[in-house]
Formats: C-alpha cells, sequence, structure tokens
C-alpha cells in the first residue's frame, strides 16, 4: 500500500514536470511564430499580393480579348478557362488568399516549420503529462479544471496538428493557438491546480470516459472554429476597406494580406463548426444517459446541463443561419462567437461561479 502511495505520488510529480517543460516548449514556438509574422516582410507581402493581383487582371483581360476575337470570327477558337479565386460570402468581391504568415519569405518558413516542429515535441510532452496524471489517479485525467485544462489544451494542439498533418493550409493559427495554450495552461499550474484524488462516487462511471473525452474534444475544435472566425471578421473589414479605396495602414495590411481571404476563412470555421456540432449533440445525450445512472433522473435544470444545452442551441442558431442566405457573413460569423461564448461560461463560469452537482473544479 505503502509503495503503491508512493508510486502515485512519484507519477504525479512527473505529471507536473511534464506539464511545465511542455510550457517551456510552447514558449519557444510563440517566439518562433512571432518571428515568422516578422520575417515575413511587408514588401515581400506587397509584391506577392501584387503578382496576384496583376495576374487575375491580366487572366481576366485575356478572356476578354479572346472573347472578342471569338465573335469577330478570329481564329480562337477554345476560350480559356480564367483562374478561380474565392467569392467571398457576400458575393461581392473575387479574392485570392494571402501567402500565410511567412510572407512568401524561406527565413520565415523556416521560423515557421521550427515553430510547428516546437509545437508537437510541446505537444507530445504534454500528453505523456496527461497519460502521467491517469496513471496516478488511476482514472481518467479530467475529474476537476485542473486535469480538464491540461486534456483540452492537448487536444486542442493534437486537433491543429492533424488539420496541418492533412495538408491543410492553417499554420497562420500556430501563433494564437500557443498564445491560447500558454495562457490556459499558466491559469491551471496556478489558479486551479488539483493535488491528484479520487473522484466523488457520482463520477465513478465508465461514462466519465465517453462524455468528458467528446466534451474536451468538442470544445477544442470549437476554438479552432473561433480562431477562424474572429480572422475571417477582421480579414472582411479589411477587404470591404480596400475595396472601397480607404487607407489601411502598413502594419495591419502586412498582417491581413499575408492571411487566406475571407471567404476562405469563413468556409473553414463553418465547416469546422458544422463537423463537431453532431458530436456536441452526442456529448449531451451522454451526459444525460450518465445523469439517469447517477442521480436517477436525466435532467434536473443543474446549472451545467442549462449552459450545455444553451450552447447546444447557439450552434444550432449559427449553423442555421449561415445555411440561410440572409444571415451569411459578419451576421452568422458573429453568432458563432457568441456560440463559442456560451462554451467558455460553461466551462469557467459554471465550474468556478455556480454551485450545482456539477461543481468538481476543486478550486
Amino acid at each position: 500500500m505503502i509503495l503503491a502511495a508512493t508510486t502515485n505520488e512519484s507519477l504525479a510529480n512527473t505529471a507536473n514536470v511534464l506539464v511545465y517543460s511542455s510550457m517551456a516548449v510552447y514558449t519557444l514556438a510563440f517566439f518562433a511564430h512571432i518571428v515568422e509574422w516578422v520575417a515575413g516582410s511587408r514588401s515581400k507581402v506587397g509584391r506577392t499580393a501584387a503578382a496576384l493581383t496583376g495576374a487575375r487582371r491580366a487572366a481576366s483581360a485575356t478572356v476578354e480579348v479572346r472573347t472578342a476575337e471569338k465573335e469577330q470570327g478570329g481564329g480562337t477558337a477554345v476560350l480559356e478557362r480564367p483562374k478561380v479565386v474565392t467569392r467571398s460570402a457576400a458575393g461581392r468581391r473575387d479574392v485570392p488568399d494571402g501567402p500565410g504568415a511567412a510572407g512568401g519569405t524561406e527565413k520565415g518558413d523556416l521560423y515557421g516549420r521550427i515553430a510547428v516542429a516546437l509545437t508537437a515535441l510541446g505537444f507530445l510532452i504534454e500528453a505523456a503529462g496527461v497519460v502521467s496524471r491517469a496513471m496516478a489517479v488511476q482514472r481518467a485525467p479530467w475529474g476537476n479544471m485542473y486535469e480538464f485544462s491540461t486534456t483540452f489544451s492537448t487536444v486542442a494542439v493534437g486537433s491543429y496538428l492533424a488539420f496541418l498533418l492533412a495538408k491543410k493550409n492553417i499554420r497562420w493559427i500556430g501563433l494564437p493557438l500557443v498564445t491560447t495554450v500558454l495562457l490556459n495552461l499558466g491559469v491551471a499550474t496556478t489558479v486551479l491546480y488539483t493535488d491528484s484524488d479520487q473522484l466523488v462516487p457520482a463520477l465513478h462511471s465508465y461514462w466519465l470516459w465517453i462524455h468528458v473525452s467528446t466534451a474536451i474534444f468538442c470544445g477544442a475544435v470549437f476554438y479552432l472554429g473561433a480562431v477562424g472566425t474572429v480572422f475571417y471578421l477582421l480579414r472582411d473589414v479589411y477587404e470591404s476597406k480596400i475595396a472601397r479605396g480607404v487607407t489601411v495602414g502598413r502594419a495591419w495590411s502586412s498582417v491581413m494580406e499575408r492571411l487566406p481571404a475571407a471567404a476562405t476563412l469563413d468556409k473553414f470555421s463553418y465547416r469546422v463548426n458544422a463537423a463537431v456540432f453532431p458530436l456536441w449533440t452526442f456529448t449531451i445525450i451522454a451526459g444525460a444517459i450518465w445523469a439517469g445512472d447517477a442521480w436517477g433522473r436525466y435532467w434536473g435544470w443543474d446549472p451545467k446541463e442549462v449552459w450545455s444545452f444553451i450552447t447546444w442551441v447557439a450552434y444550432a442558431a449559427y449553423l442555421h443561419a449561415r445555411a440561410t442566405a440572409g444571415w451569411k457573413g459578419r451576421k452568422a460569423a458573429t453568432l458563432a462567437l457568441v456560440a463559442f461564448g456560451c462554451w467558455l461560461f460553461n466551462y469557467y463560469g459554471v465550474n468556478i461561479f455556480v454551485t450545482g452537482k456539477h461543481s468538481y473544479a476543486g478550486v
């Protein structure tokens, strides 16, 4: 018994060391991403944007000339298909995607790759910390907010890396992601930290693995969608100003020109949220089944249950609005951020400030 307790304590200490080590690596990744953005010089971004715009105009002019030749009986019988660029959600602008955080420069790309490599290393170290914590407590490692936070940030980074492995051009998420992860882990290790302990009786169930793990995964993916939504709103405002001929500051233009087009960001956010919404629905259903087993009722208007349902309604409203022509664009994007805000309050606000049957914050 004493040996087992000593082993568990050693594993818990190892888990803590691994979490702090992952924070150190994420910090290096943060600075690498900063250098990636800085190395993507404004002049290079400007030349890239000008080249893309010039190529598009040239392609359009070529099509117009060849169309005129065909109408006049010229020798050009087959028209070349013009270059297709992403169309904005509102249908007003055809804008090509930017070259990325590196700005198309070799130096920027090098630091971007270093940042991704460091992020992957931090993910592996943090994941090892989560596994060590699970071995120390001999249960699922998300019985309190500290454990939930470390697991959440691990899954968020893992989802980001999975998108990169799938050849999705989302390296622009890297900087806000590692920033958020560092803030999340900082709060977890200082404010939310709880010593390893056993669960309250109501949580001793296999549903803990099913219900909470899906909730963590949904939150991580919802977070990526929220980042895409924020960038969409910023990029859409920038494109609107450019279309109206409004002068934009060089620093702001440098950042915006390197992001994907507003339509691309809008599409990414919508698809991510739509893909994970059914899983969030399953999360609520699984929680109701677990509540029936633990407390003898499927729904009791507990604050966590209520806010989980509010979050579901908010995302359902967003998806419905996004599919409705009158609510595409900024209105639907704003609703998506409101929905993610509901998820955040369900996570932090309900656990810390509201008392209920789900009050297992440990703080």
